[in-house]
């Protein structure tokens, strides 16, 4: 692999990440659901102002918690984009699901509201908008769908801690939503992700499938002497060790995001006379929601422009990448049955669209070698 001098990703230490792993030792309580964790819940709780939150080991364990918590069934549908990871289709077919994919709108890339009402069955089960780059869905009419056909939301918030639509934290509006803490995103635990639900009957059971099927969780409380097995589970439990890493960035959480959002910015307002001109198409953040910054992206009028780009950056040591390939024409949506061409406004941003560097250390002056050199790529003066 090439080395770079601009990686596109680069984790960050914001403080008392060492410390707290110390502490964790200190503690004498590396395993889950310590001290550590519980400052985590408590504070991801204020964070999104929602009553029910626990801490998984990714964001993976967090859809696959949702879907047993939803006992989804085979031959059960869940309808989702094809423009996302793939952990978001296996959590579902790894309980015997069919995945119904719906395209994704050309302005915030987000699974197209207006799609989803065609796609719903007598077997459909639940949605899943998933947040892309942190803008949020149009979750006033994903809900109303909901509402109207008695189906469960699962909003996929990996990018979209901090996000906000219409003034309320992403996150808060389906029946459970994931976070991923991956170390890409805008707060890492390196691995690490959280579920959370909006109901307490739904907790009640993501407490028991959280502790292997236990409910160990009433005993931590003193509701009874010792837990026992009750349920299907599995051990979805996020280490003390992860959490003290976690912890240190939820408390400069602020800080994070307004560099981010500076780092947005400063790429906005360089790269806008490149837009004007027609070479390049930028984000689109809708007037009613507000983003986590969690990625900044361009797309070029062409795959094979964009992989040119890609190129010519890293020849000049910046490392710029492409995003999802959608699940439907990839080797294993072609086994389900998908074919190309059902989804043309997916296909058509995959291919297009480039992802720069985007991290808390980035410095102003990298930013602007990287926005001169997409200049220079156009052969355009700055």
């Amino acid at each position: 692999m090439a080395k770079h001098r601009i990686t596109f990703n680069k984790p960050a230490l914001l403080g008392k990440e060492i410390d707290y792993i110390k502490l964790a030792f200190e503690n004498k309580h590396t395993s889950g659901n310590g001290p550590l964790s519980d400052q985590c819940c408590r504070q991801l709780r204020k964070l999104l102002r929602v009553d029910h939150v626990l801490l998984t080991p990714s964001g993976t364990a967090a859809l696959e918690m949702a879907a047993l918590a939803l006992d989804i069934k085979p031959g059960d549908e869940i309808i989702l984009p094809s423009f996302t990871f793939s952990s978001c289709a296996n959590a579902f077919l790894l309980r015997g699901a069919k995945l119904r994919f719906v395209d994704i709108r050309p302005d915030t890339k987000n699974l197209d509201e207006r799609q989803i009402e065609s796609a719903i069955t007598s077997r459909t089960k639940a949605i899943l908008p998933v947040h892309y780059a942190g803008v949020a869905c149009e979750m006033d009419e994903i809900m109303a769908i909901s509402e109207r056909r008695n189906l469960a939301v699962i909003e996929d918030a990996a990018h979209a801690i901090g996000s906000k639509y219409k003034g309320r934290a992403l996150g808060t509006f389906g029946h459970f939503a994931t976070f991923s803490f991956h170390e890409t995103k805008n707060l890492s635990s390196g691995e690490g992700g959280a579920l959370v639900t909006r109901d307490k009957v739904n907790w009640e059971r993501v407490e028991i499938l959280h502790e292997k099927g236990t409910n160990r969780w009433q005993m931590f409380r003193g509701e009874i002497s010792k837990y026992n097995w009750v349920d299907i589970g599995s051990s979805f439990v996020a280490s003390d060790i992860m959490a003290a890493m976690l912890l240190a960035q939820i408390e400069v959480f602020d800080e994070i995001q307004k560099r981010r959002g500076k780092i947005f910015d400063c790429y906005m307002e360089g790269l806008r006379p490149l837009a004007l001109a027609g070479f390049v198409e930028l984000p689109i953040i809708p007037d009613d929601c507000s983003s986590s910054y969690h990625l900044t992206y361009v797309c070029l009028k062409d795959q094979q422009t964009r992989d040119d780009l890609i190129n010519f950056l890293s020849d000049r040591g910046v490392q710029a990448v492409f995003h999802y390939l959608p699940l439907h024409t990839s080797p294993k949506g072609r086994e389900l049955g998908y074919e190309p061409g059902m989804l043309p406004v997916t296909e058509d941003i995959s291919q297009r669209l480039l992802r720069l560097p985007m991290f808390f250390d980035l410095t102003v002056s990298d930013q602007e070698f990287i926005i001169d050199q997409v200049f220079d790529f156009f052969g355009v003066p700055r």
